[in-house]
C-alpha cells in the first residue's frame, strides 16, 4: 500500500511539474515583413523584434524569418489571419480593399502618441481585429516621394508616366494622369532599365541604396502621408492565448519604441539627403500646382473613403487622426 501511495505521489508530483512546465513555456512566434526584411526600410522592426524578446526572456521569443520569399508579399494577410504565421510587418495600403478605414493610417496628421490617445490607435485596431489581426503598433515613419526618370516643369508633365506603386499611390497617380503599375520592390530596378515603369513612389530611404535613383533621378519635393503606413501585426488568436502580463510588456515596450522609432527614421532621413543631394534633382512646381499636387494625395483619398464607409465615418476618422 505504502508502495501504491508513493507511486500516486510521484506520479501527481510529475503531473504538477508538467503542467508547470507548459505554463512556463516559451512561446515562440514567426515574423515576416512585406519586403525583404534586410531591406534598409526594415531596420526598425528588427529594432521592435529585439526589445519584445529582451523584455520578456523565457517567455516569447520573436523569430524574424524573412520576407516575401517566405510568404508572397499579398498572400501574408491571409497567412497571419489564419496563423499560419504569427507576425507580419505589412503595409496597411495592401488590406484597403479588406478593411477600408485603415486608409486612415496614412493619411493622420497626428503623431504616434497622440494616435494612442485621440482613439486612432483604437480605430484601427478595431478594424484590423475584424480580420482576426492585433495591430500591436507602428514599426516604421518616412514620407513618400514620386521619383522619375524626366524632369518635369509642370504638373501635366507627369501625365502618361508609368508609375511603380505597391498600393499606396494608386489614387493620387490615377488623379495627377500618371498609369500606377503594381510590382514589388525587388522588380523595380530592372522595370526601370526596361522601359516598364518611368519612376515609382518610395520614401528616400532605399532608392539610392537599391540603385534605382540610376534610372530615376528626379524626385518631386513634395513629401506626403508623413504617418506610418506600417505596422506590426499579429494573429489575433495567438494575440490572446498569450497571458495578460505578457500582452502588457509587449505593448509598454511598443508604446516606448515607437517614438524612439520615429526619431530615428528622421535622423536617418536627413542622413539620406545629404547622400541624395548630390545624386538627384529635386523638382517642384507654381504654388497653385504644388497644392494641387497635395491635395491628389489626400483629397482624392479621403473621397474615395467616402465613397466606401460614409461621410459620418469619415469625419469621425478625420477628427480622430488630427485633420
Amino acid at each position: 500500500m505504502y508502495k501504491s501511495f508513493k507511486l500516486a505521489l510521484s506520479a501527481a508530483a510529475f503531473a504538477a511539474l508538467a503542467t508547470a512546465g507548459t505554463a512556463w513555456a516559451q512561446t515562440e512566434m514567426r515574423a515576416i515583413a512585406f519586403i525583404p526584411h534586410k531591406h534598409p526600410v526594415m531596420v526598425q522592426s528588427h529594432e521592435w523584434v529585439k526589445r519584445v524578446n529582451a523584455a520578456l526572456p523565457g517567455k516569447v521569443k520573436i523569430n524574424y524569418v524573412g520576407g516575401p520569399e517566405v510568404i508572397k508579399r499579398y498572400q501574408q494577410w491571409d497567412a497571419v489571419k489564419n496563423g499560419v504565421i504569427d507576425i507580419v510587418f505589412g503595409v496597411f495600403a495592401d488590406i484597403q480593399d479588406r478593411a477600408p478605414a485603415v486608409a486612415a493610417s496614412w493619411l493622420s496628421k497626428c503623431t504616434l502618441p497622440q494616435e494612442r490617445k485621440t482613439g486612432a490607435y483604437d480605430m484601427l485596431a478595431a478594424e484590423l481585429a475584424k480580420l482576426n489581426i492585433k495591430l500591436v503598433g507602428r514599426v516604421q515613419w518616412a514620407p513618400f516621394y514620386l521619383w522619375t526618370n524626366n524632369d518635369p516643369k509642370k504638373l501635366s508633365d507627369l501625365k502618361g508616366l508609368k508609375m511603380r506603386t505597391g498600393s499606396l499611390y494608386d489614387k493620387m497617380m490615377t488623379k495627377l494622369g500618371m498609369v500606377p503599375v503594381t510590382m514589388n520592390s525587388p522588380a523595380v530596378y530592372t522595370a526601370l532599365e526596361r522601359g516598364v515603369v518611368d519612376g515609382f513612389g518610395w520614401p528616400n530611404i532605399g532608392p539610392r541604396q537599391r540603385g534605382w535613383i540610376k534610372k530615376a533621378k528626379y524626385v518631386i519635393d513634395l513629401p506626403f502621408f508623413h504617418n506610418s503606413n506600417m505596422g506590426a501585426l499579429m494573429n489575433l488568436d495567438k494575440w490572446n492565448k498569450l497571458s495578460a502580463g505578457v500582452r502588457k510588456t509587449i505593448m509598454d515596450v511598443t508604446i516606448a519604441y515607437e517614438p524612439e522609432m520615429v526619431a530615428f527614421y528622421r535622423n536617418q532621413a536627413d542622413d539620406e539627403w545629404k547622400k541624395l543631394n548630390p545624386l538627384v534633382k529635386k523638382v517642384k512646381f507654381s504654388a497653385a500646382e504644388n497644392q494641387q499636387y497635395i491635395d491628389a494625395a489626400y483629397e482624392t483619398e479621403w473621397a474615395t473613403l467616402t465613397k466606401k464607409v460614409g461621410a459620418a465615418k469619415v469625419a469621425e476618422l478625420k477628427k480622430v487622426t488630427c485633420n
